[in-house]
């Protein structure tokens, strides 16, 4: 079997000016920007988000084990450095630090009916996550690839499984080199920590279609971005997560996810960090957070924040639901803190099983360095559940186009610790359309409302708008 060392020699300047030089045997990929904020490190060395003895600086992003970044040597079992066609071939990989495959040319390169193997865990840190360092396959440099049937399988720490790393330095906002892989009904497997299922970092694109991905790892989300970002599509099949700090999908990216089933089974259902987005259509999605991973104080199956782990731009944060069904087994169905946050739901069929039947909460947690706003805008969908507003944090609700919302606001938040988090409603305006309503279940606290308040059926509730109590 062949074995050949190679890497990026990267040069770069005060604030990192990323080029890309050619691979040669001995030099070592970019390296983290000199200055640079650590994982679960934010600004003026506040904590960021180093989970329970697991990876720190995101729910699905961070360090695996082994933490500090270092430079390296790529290295693989198999390389391939220029245009090619293979089917049925085995690519196999029992040493750390070690891919199966390492697919890296300007080039296309097609494989079918893979079966990919690795084994051989990493201590190698953010070189894992931001460059792909002993991932099983990884495809770097520009390549065009495309794998279609076959099994990947990856049972070792720091080993993604497959990673498309666009060669920007994993530099935020930065543009790729137009490393594009391609997917479509493969089987991946990974087991260890700080192992995703299909990975994007660094400007890179990924396209998947009709996948079978489990991950038991923690901070192992099936669709895993990280730091550098880039452009992630997925259409069909079935994503699945059971590690902890391992939602189903983790933002750091723009990823657009149609027609597909996504498990969590012990995380957030979806986490997006920062100035990221995610869009779901026609999705079905179920979470069952029972466990609080790093930082975080709540159960929640759609967490939008922001961890200053330089992880991801800060920004307004995106997520986006069309259709299909949203389960949420445990906690709040949508959780917004340390960030801006623009939620759009229409025709979703929510369901809420806990017992507490929060819609949504915006409010502090484990993270600090940036405000909690957010828009939560409903077209044509039906809303149930408390909306929970901390007092130093901002909503707006918007609901229009026959939107209806059963439930009340205020800002009396006990956390899952126990912990009073707030005990006033903060700033909150609702907005009703004409043909929208809003049927009360508690009193309710609002700074501002408008719309007609013959849509709004107190139901023996109040409404107190600005601190007056309206009458109809």
């Amino acid at each position: 079997m062949m074995r050949k060392a190679f890497v990026i020699l990267t040069a770069f300047i005060f604030l990192f000016t990323a080029a890309i030089s050619g691979l040669a045997e001995g030099n070592t990929p970019p390296a983290p920007p000199e200055g640079g904020m650590g994982p679960g490190q934010g600004p003026d060395g506040n904590p960021g988000n180093p989970p329970d003895g697991m990876p720190g600086g995101g729910f699905g992003g961070g360090t695996p084990p082994g933490g500090k970044t270092a430079d390296f040597t790529y290295t693989a079992a198999v390389e391939i450095t220029e245009a090619a066609e293979q089917s049925g071939q085995t690519y196999t990989s029992d040493t750390a630090d070690e891919s199966a495959l390492i697919i890296n040319t300007d080039e296309s390169v097609t494989i079918e009916q893979p079966v990919v193997t690795k084994t051989g865990d990493s201590n190698g840190g953010d070189n894992c996550n931001f460059y792909g360092l002993n991932a099983a396959v990884l495809a770097m440099g520009g390549a065009n690839v495309t794998i279609r049937g076959g099994e990947i399988t990856s049972d070792a720490s720091g080993a993604n499984g497959v990673f498309s790393y666009g060669g920007n330095g994993a530099q935020n906002g930065g543009e790729g080199d137009g490393t594009t892989v391609t997917l479509s009904d493969v089987t991946i497997t990974t087991t260890g920590n700080g192992s995703g299922g299909i990975m994007t970092t660094g400007g890179g694109v990924t396209y998947a279609s009709n996948l079978t991905v489990t991950t038991s790892g923690g901070s192992s989300a099936p669709i895993r971005t990280d730091r550098g970002g880039g452009t992630v599509v997925v259409d069909g099949g079935t994503y699945t997560s059971n590690g902890l700090g391992s939602p189903a999908i983790y933002s750091t990216a723009d990823i657009t996810v149609k027609n597909a089933e996504l498990i969590s089974n012990l995380s957030e259902g979806v986490c997006i960090e920062g100035k990221n987005s995610i869009m779901l259509e026609n999705c079905s999605l179920t979470a069952n957070n029972t466990r609080c991973n790093g930082n975080a104080t709540f159960y929640d199956s759609i967490m939008i924040y922001q961890s200053m782990s330089g992880d991801a731009d800060s920004g307004t944060s995106s997520f986006t639901m069309t259709g299909g069904t949203l389960t949420s087994k445990n906690g709040h169905i949508f959780h917004v803190t340390n960030t801006s946050a623009v939620i759009s739901l229409s025709g979703v069929e929510l369901v809420n099983e806990d017992a507490g039947n929060v819609l949504i909460s915006v409010c502090d947690d484990g993270w600090i360095g940036a405000q909690n706003v957010a828009v939560l805008s409903a077209d044509a969908q039906t809303l149930e559940g408390a909306v929970l507003v901390g007092s130093n944090s901002e909503l707006t609700l918007n609901l229009t186009n026959g939107s209806s919302l059963t439930g009340y606001v205020s800002g009396s938040i006990v956390n899952a610790n126990g912990t009073e988090v707030s005990s006033e409603a903060g700033t909150v305006k609702v907005v009703l359309d004409a043909n929208s309503t809003w049927t009360l279940t508690g009193d309710s606290y609002v700074t501002a409302f408008d719309g007609d308040l013959a849509n709004v059926n107190l139901n023996g509730f109040s409404l107190y708008v600005g601190g007056t109590a309206v009458t109809k």
